[in-house]
This record gives C-alpha cells, structure tokens and sequence, in this order.
C-alpha cells in the first residue's frame, strides 16, 4: 500500500487530493495536511468584504468532506520535509503541528511514498513595516480580504466609512497592492469596483474619494505582463481596457508604487520614477506579498538542506529553468512542465506551491533599487489544473511503476478563464470575463504579443457578473464532492 501526502488543503490540494483518492481506490492511503478546519472558496472573499456574502457562504468544514472520501485528515501545518528519512526513520516523512482535533501543539511524523506540496503562501505582511503587526499578522491599519475572515473585518470597517459618508463626512478609501512584490492584483482589482458599486447603491459616492495603488507599470498587467484581446477586428491593450473602467468610475490611480511603510491612516510609497509620496487614508485595503509558508528539509543526517530544494522565497523548486538570464532572453520553456522537483522524485508541488523560473511582468526597479513589479500569479484555474495532472502523475506512478509517463501542465501552453467582479446584483451587476492564452506569454509561438487572440479574448457586463455567480455555487458542488463533481472542470 502507498501513501500520498498532501500538504495543503486549498484550491490546489484538495483537487490534488481527491482526485488521487477517487484513482486509487482503498488499496493506497491519501493523507491530507492543513492548518485550516474549513475551505475557502477565496475568489468570492470579496464579496464577504462588501457584505454581499456571509462567510458561512464562502466555506465549509474539511472533515466531513474527506471522511466520506476516505482521506486520512490532519488539522495541522507542515513544518519540516525530511526526504531521506533519519536515522530514526527508514522512510521519508514530514513532521507537523496540529492546529486542531483537539491535539493543539503535539507534533507528529508521517511517512510518504509521494508527497505533494500544496502549501500555497505565506502572507507576508511583516514585508512592509505597518502593514503587519510585527509577529506576521495583519496590522491595524488596514484591511484584508486574503481570508474569509479578514473579508468579514474588512466589511465591518467599510460599513463604519459608509455611515460616515451617510452623515456628510468625506472619507478617503485606498485600495491595491502593500507592497512593490506583491501579485493578486486582480482581488484587489475587484474590491475596489465593489465598494464603488455598493456606494453608488448607497446614494453616497459623491462622498468617498476612492484610490488605486498598485506595483504595476501600467493598468492591466495583473502580474502577467499584460494582454490584448480581440474586440471589433482589432488588438485592444488590457492597458486601454481598464483604463476606461477607472475613467468611467471616477477611480483615481497611483501606478508603480512600492509602498514601504503604513501609519494610521497613512501610507508611504516610492515610485519607479524615484519620486516619493504619501496618502492619507480613512479605510485601505492592501494586498501584502506572498512568500513560502517556511517549511524547512533536512537530510538522513539531520543537516539543514532547504537551501537545496527551496528557492530563496520559500517556494519549492521544480522542473523549471531557474538559470538567472536577462528579461529579453526569458523563454515560455523556462516554465515547469510537470512540477516534479529534480532532486527529489517523488516530490512534487502545486498551485502557488512552487517556484516559479521567473517573474512574467517585465522586472522593473527605482533609482533605489527598489524592486517594483508584479510577481506572477499562480492561483484560481491554473492552480485546479496543475493539481489534477499532478495527481494523475502520483497516481500513474503508483499503479504502473517508476516508468509511467509524467503528466504536463505548462502555464505556458495553459489557457486560463478570469471572471472579475465589478459589482454585485442580479440585474445590475458587472464583471469582466477574460479567458488568456497562455497565461505564460511564448513570443516565439507568438511573435509581436505572446498570445493567441483567437482564444484571448473579454468583455464587461452583466453576463459576466452571472458567471461569476454560478462559478461560485458549481465550484463549491465540486469542492464539496456531490454527484458529479468530477464532470466539473478546474
């Protein structure tokens, strides 16, 4: 009997995971490793965070869900990969906290014969002095919409501006990127256009003077470089394109901002420019930048070997060209293919999980040299379709030996479909649907633009907002295991 591992129980992990379950039957073990009791649909966060959505709505508890699949669960955070085993321990294992089943604080160890990294990120809010609260938390200066419960505090806060602005009183709201690393670009996107809408609903927007910052170097680089979309017979920029959704909202806009330091209703930010500033604020909400969880690796010996498997971010390396080049030689083969680490095969990771080769957005600094660009996002369908195919890896290679064939999800020959909310309403509702591809840009497949405009494509509208709408039902079906949810694709 085999056993797989996975470390993580989000979009990446639980589809990794159940579907390896659903694979290999009962005759082999899959076992589940997540500090979290519940799983959150993330993308509809912000909806919790205007309070069109309570949490209950957005999650649900992981226990029942994997008992009825037959996965062995643990409420625990990874904290170390010993892939040699130890002197102790024959086999490879990883050791873990508990974080709940009753077990708070006890470590254990468990062995695998596969093990998937699907730990996703650390938000990093400490990058940015008061962005934190100095011991990895997020701070009280600002807001958060990264959780389900940041989302329901984020909302409590913006009803205290709203009955501000309801008895005359001007507030200032800021809302982007904390820091000049930071991706997600696009949940902070789609907050901003929420809280517009819901002030417009409110009858109050003549009283909110709402801002964008934001590491990008233009509007619309949402950490992928980019895109353009065919409308009309012709080549639109995502630049021209969300431009005029800030223009026709009234949405001001700082661009290629690091911001380095946040007050109380106060942030500071350096420009690629290398001009400095500072905006006031009554309410942020700030996406900080994402890093490794921390997990460290140690070999038969004990000695510390994270440096040799990790890159220097935390994320676990993989099939990937990490070969340091200029940005005109970056190539879409630099891209991981299989997500399997070289030095480990029987390790792999997923979704946010592994390192990527390298940024997509072009790299841009101040005359600092401050880093100020977006880091590429490895989160929503992408993450679902590299977990299943890693999954399909995991199984082949238990069913059919050392020899199966590895399965391939390159981010450079993958398609992506993007759904971004600009207001929530059943008649009244707004949401760009955007599908790229591929989401990694092949300028040698796609000389001039890097992408294929027949399948690269997007419009705004109430249609979209629908989507959006039953995307969230049908992916909580699919998470949730009912009938059918394999027929559901990532």
């Amino acid at each position: 009997m085999a056993r797989v591992v996975v470390m993580g129980g989000g979009v990446s992990g639980h589809t990794a995971a159940t579907f390896a379950k659903k694979w290999l039957g009962n005759e082999h073990e899959v076992v589940v490793v997540t500090p979290n009791a519940n799983w959150n649909w993330i993308p509809s966060n912000i909806w919790v965070g205007v309070g069109e959505m309570k949490k209950e709505e957005v999650v649900f508890p992981l226990a029942p869900v994997y008992e009825k699949a037959g996965i062995d669960y643990r409420q625990a955070k990874a904290v170390s990969i010993h892939p040699e085993g130890s002197e102790e321990l024959e086999k490879p294992f990883i050791t873990i906290e508990y974080t709940g089943q009753g077990k708070e604080g006890k470590t254990d160890q468990i062995t695998y014969d596969y093990l998937i990294n699907a730990t996703g990120p650390k938000l990093n809010f400490d990058a940015t002095p008061g962005l934190g609260n100095g011991q990895g938390q997020l701070g009280p200066h600002t807001v958060s919409v990264c959780t389900a419960d940041h989302a329901v505090h984020a909302n409590n806060e913006l009803r205290k501006i709203f009955e501000k602005a309801k008895q005359g009183k001007k507030q200032k709201i800021v809302v982007g990127t904390g820091h000049g690393m930071c991706t997600c670009q696009g949940a902070a996107f789609e907050y901003i256009f929420n809280i517009e809408f819901e002030a417009q609903k409110a009858g109050i927007r003549d009283m909110l003077d709402i801002e964008w910052i934001s590491n990008e170097s233009f509007l619309g680089d949402f950490g992928i470089g980019g895109l353009h979309i065919k409308r009309g017979g012709y080549a639109a920029s995502s630049k021209l394109f969300t431009e005029s959704l800030f223009v026709e909202r009234g949405v001001d806009w700082t661009i290629g901002a690091h911001v380095n330091k946040v007050e109380e209703g106060k942030l500071h930010y350096e420009q690629l420019d290398g001009s400095e500033g500072e905006i006031e604020f009554d309410f942020a909400m700030l996406i900080p930048p994402f890093s490794g969880v921390g997990l460290k690796a140690y070999n038969k010996a004990g000695e510390d070997i994270t440096g040799e498997i990790f890159a220097p971010n935390g994320f676990l390396k993989v099939d990937a060209d990490y070969t340091a080049k200029p940005y005109e030689e970056w190539k879409a083969s630099d891209w991981p293919r299989t997500y399997q680490n070289p030095t480990y095969k029987n390790i792999f990771a997923v979704g946010i999980a592994f390192a990527p080769p390298h940024g997509i957005s072009k790299p841009m600094k101040s005359p600092k040299g401050t880093p100020i660009n977006p880091t590429p996002p490895r989160t929503g369908m992408p993450s679902g379709i590299i977990g299943k195919n890693v999954a399909h890896t995991v199984v082949d290679l238990i069913k059919e030996g050392p020899t199966a064939k590895l399965h391939e999800a390159s981010m450079a020959e993958m398609g992506a479909a993007c759904v971004a909310s600009a207001g929530k309403s059943l008649t009244k509702g707004l949401a760009a649907a955007l599908t790229v591809y591929p989401v990694v840009p092949d300028f040698e497949k796609y000389p001039g633009l890097g992408r294929d405009l027949d399948y690269t494509f997007g419009e705004v509208g109430l249609a979209g907002h629908w989507i959006k709408h039953i995307l969230h039902h049908l992916f909580i079906y699919k998470a949730k295991l009912k009938p059918g949810w394999t027929l559901i694709p990532e």
